[in-house]
């Protein structure tokens, strides 16, 4: 990242003011987009695939893993509200590079002790992640002002990869390093080589026009109709996504499934969101408007839903698979908080508002799915629940899919 501050023609500091001009959209700031995106879903996918070891290793019970595997959205959107001010007093490239390094502590310090510092440690590593998940939309959008569709697809699919990857690996990691702790903390790895790669990729252009930090300033869109049409969108694509991420390998568990079958399972679930997220923003993005897109993708994943509940050990692959379209949606609920604001202000203000009240919706998923299985014993009545959302979620899609702006 520059770090230059000599004085220019006008006298003033340029370090201070190329920091808040927008980044050069060069391949290696896309590859920095990618890393960064990366690490935006392991440290809640690799938790998920391991869940029930390290709640029995610090002698927790359900309630207090109901509550971890809604830790996640609940800070995305707390920590979210802080994003632009982060981002306005830093510099967006290094307030995600800040964001990186935060990530990659949290997940180090969550290993460290019993089940309040699991939890504590998770807090910090999503509080990175929340300022990732607000600022890197607004990156897209003022360095890659003609590819929104391309590069949002290629931050998607890293995404999905990286909590594919986080599901899969961690559990044969757990036996491979020894337990529980050493597979968690690997991943902070993976958070050290993004915060390189995005250093490296991160450089501020020579131009006034600024888009980043200008734009975490922009307009309130509170009184926005269309504004809390995508922010509704967003939270509940949410809800389901981590509702699927925390409780899916449990559900196969109990169906009957080896646990390291199940987490398998739920990798399959992620990493569906690679090639869908590489093929589907770039012909949306096309599209008179991503309505179609939007709910064709989200009743796929009804019907994934569907069969977890009447028959989740008969076609465990084909469920996950069904889900994991749905769950892909999340490029397109990106994707729209760009097409649906015509200038990069805009943009940081409705990600802000779509991602930091989104979340806060999608963590009421997590701990009433939770919640509804302690009480009846069974996952009939919270799948049920996430099947109503989903139906909530076409409808509410459709309308954010609409072309217009805010």
């Amino acid at each position: 990242m520059d770090t230059l501050s000599h004085s220019g023609p006008s006298g003033r500091k340029l370090g201070a003011g190329r920091r808040n001009t927008a980044l050069v959209g060069t391949p290696l700031l896309v590859a920095g987009v990618a890393c960064a995106a990366a690490n935006l879903r392991p440290a809640v996918t690799s938790l998920a695939s391991v869940l029930e070891e390290v709640r029995v290793s610090v002698g927790a019970g359900e309630t207090w893993a109901g509550l971890l595997t809604a830790v996640p959205a609940v800070c995305f959107g707390a920590a979210g509200v802080l994003a632009p001010k982060v981002g306005r007093s830093l510099g967006v490239a290094r307030a995600i590079g800040a964001a990186m390094a935060v990530l990659t502590l949290g997940l180090l310090l969550r290993v460290l002790d019993g089940p309040w510092v699991v939890l504590a440690g998770t807090l910090v590593a999503c509080a990175g992640i929340a300022v990732g998940n607000v600022l890197i939309p607004v990156v897209i959008k003022s360095a890659f002002p003609r590819r929104v569709g391309v590069v949002t697809g290629v931050y998607t699919a890293a995404l999905a990869a990286g909590g594919g990857l986080g599901a899969a690996l961690t559990s044969p990691l757990s036996t491979a390093l020894g337990g529980w702790r050493g597979a968690l903390a690997a991943w902070a790895l993976l958070g050290a080589g993004a915060l390189l790669v995005w250093s490296a990729g991160a450089r501020h252009s020579d131009t006034e026009a600024d888009v980043a930090a200008a734009a975490v300033v922009g307009r309130s869109l509170l009184r926005n109709r269309l504004a809390w049409t995508v922010t509704a969108f967003f939270g509940l694509q949410a809800l389901v996504a981590y509702t699927v991420m925390g409780w899916m390998p449990e559900l196969f568990v109990d169906a009957g499934l080896h646990r390291d079958t199940a987490g398998l399972m739920l990798a399959i679930t992620s990493l569906i969101g690679v090639p869908v997220s590489l093929l589907v923003p770039p012909l949306a993005a096309r599209a008179r408007d991503q309505s179609a897109w939007i709910v064709g993708m989200t009743l796929i994943g009804g019907v994934g839903v569907l069969g977890l509940w009447l028959a989740p050990a008969a076609a465990p692959l084909l469920w996950a698979v069904l889900v994991g379209v749905g769950m892909s949606v999340f490029s397109l609920a990106v994707m729209v908080i760009s097409l649906r604001t015509g200038n990069a202000a805009d943009t940081a203000t409705l990600s802000a508002m779509a991602q930091s009240l989104g979340y806060l919706i999608g963590a009421l998923g997590p701990f009433a799915f939770g919640s509804l299985h302690s009480l009846t014993g069974g996952w009939t009545a919270s799948l049920v629940l996430i099947l109503a959302v989903i139906a909530v979620q076409a409808v509410v899609g459709h309308a954010a899919g609409r072309t217009r702006t805010v």
